[in-house]
Parts: structure tokens; sequence; C-alpha cells
């Protein structure tokens, strides 16, 4: 038997056709080159669509800082660029007449810093008994006709701090709104209450036993607070419970009137952030 064995067919030694590619791409430089003025589409060849998105983005700007509010008082009470989130309790007021020329700042929730110049000794005296026991920082600068008397500069230091006041409380959410608070001084003694209510009311009763303290008139202390009770929106009762010393008499109701100021404006955490009153609303009106 004879076997024969045939060669196995020719393997192609051609290559295959090559494979095309499924997915291709280019990348392409952007021209970083900003359009010239005169190049951009005008404002009426953009669709409805375009011009809202632009007065959307227009909207998130932040305007800038109103110059002045004007008060019917005189004062002028300064917008501050302190944003709101911040949470800064900060009014700024400035007064001036042809009497005085007044400038106050006062921070709500500050460390005590007082920074007074009046021209009345005592008055700058009392001030800093406002700042240190209300935990205030407050600063006032005033120069008047104190040539004349102290009248017109004692008026209208107060009426400042009532209008910064009113303006650093806001819409007063939050607060505790009230204030009571008795302060001792050697034999002194006067209770202070206090509603930050928006409705000026002052009732007075301190019998100071001499017409005055250093050159500063006694009868100035309830102008004082009559002015500060006008422009703040406060309901203020001032007693004296005892006291025979004027400047103790005195002392005593600044530090007990700035105790209960600091009660009032202190921030109440049961009150989360609603205002104090059953009305719904604290105002001046």
């Amino acid at each position: 038997m004879e076997l024969s064995l045939s060669a196995p067919p020719s393997i192609p030694t051609s290559s295959p056709p090559p494979l095309k590619p499924l997915l291709s791409f280019s990348v392409s430089r952007p021209n970083l080159t900003p359009t010239p003025p005169s190049h951009r589409p005008l404002l009426s060849s953009l669709k409805s669509n375009q011009l809202l998105k632009l007065k959307a983005k227009d909207s998130q700007r932040t305007a800038p800082p109103r110059a002045s509010l004007a008060e019917n008082n005189g004062s002028t009470m300064t917008d501050s660029p302190i944003p709101i989130s911040s949470g800064a309790r900060i009014g700024e007021v400035k007064r001036v007449t042809k009497e005085t020329n007044v400038s106050v700042k006062i921070n709500l929730d500050g460390t005590g810093i007082a920074d007074s110049s009046t021209g009345i000794p005592f008055l700058d005296h009392m001030l800093d008994q406002l700042a240190s026991h209300g935990l205030l920082d407050v600063h006032v600068k005033a120069t008047g006709d104190i040539h004349i008397d102290d009248h017109h500069t004692n008026e209208d230091v107060a009426l400042a701090i009532g209008t910064a006041l009113l303006q650093a409380l806001g819409d007063r959410k939050g607060i505790y709104r009230f204030g009571d608070f008795s302060a001792p001084l050697d034999e002194a003694l006067i209770h202070v209450s206090l509603d930050l209510s928006g409705r000026p009311h002052l009732s007075y009763d301190l019998q100071i036993p001499t017409e005055r303290v250093g050159t500063y008139d006694t009868q100035l202390v309830e102008h004082f607070f009559q002015s500060l009770v006008n422009t703040s929106g406060m309901t203020l009762h001032i007693r004296q419970l005892a006291g025979r010393n004027s400047h103790h008499i005195i002392e005593a109701t600044f530090k007990a009137f700035a105790r209960a100021l600091r009660q009032a404006t202190e921030s109440d955490p049961r009150r989360l952030g609603t205002v104090p009153s059953s009305k719904g609303v604290l105002s001046r009106a």
C-alpha cells in the first residue's frame, strides 16, 4: 500500500486591511482674545431668554451703599457698608446744625470701648458709664456752642445716640426687648426699667439736690434722656430709690440705664429670631 502526502494549503502572506477607528475627535485651541466692545452684539439683537439671563446677572451684583438717610430731627443716618449677613448691629449718625456738629457710632455687640469728646467733661464721664456697663462701643465726637451753655450739645448728642440705637436695632428681631436694673452707688440707688417698644415715653423721677455737678447743669439729665427716648423709640422709666449726692445719683442713673439697655438688646435664644411682640412688629410708628 502506497501512501502519498499532499502539501497543506498555502497561507496568504498579505496583511489584512487596516481597521477603521470607531471614534475620532479633534482638539482646537479656543480664541482667548476678548471681543472688542464695538463687535459685541447689541441688546436689541439678543433673544428674550438671553436678555433675562443678563438681567439676572445684573441683579446679583452688590449695589453701592446709599449715601445717607435724612432723619426728621436733623440727624443723618449713614448706611453702614457692613453686610447684613455679618450680624453686626452698628449705628452711625452725623448730626449737623447751626449750633452743633455731632458724630456718633455705636456697636451694640461691643466690648465697652468708650471714646467720647463732647466738650462737656461730665457728659463724657457719663457716656463712659454707658459704654462700660452696657458693653457697648460708644464713639461720640461733638462740637457746639458751649460758650453759651451746654444745652444744645447735650441735647443733640442724645438725639444722635437715640438715632444710632434705632439704626443698630433694625427690626428688633430676636432681642429680649425689656430691661430692668437697679444700680447702687454708695448712698444712691436708682431703678431703671425700659421697653424697646417703638413708642417713645419717659417717666423721670430724680431729686438731684444741687443745680450743678462741676460745670454741668443737672437739669440737663432729664433733657438728655428725653431726647434719647424721642429718637430711639423707647419707653423709659427712671426712679430714685435713695440718694443725697448729686454726682452719685446721676452716675447711678447712667449705670442702671446701661445695664437695662444691655439686657433689652441682647439675643434671646428661645426667641429664634422672631419679633418679641404679639403684633409681630416693633416700630417707632
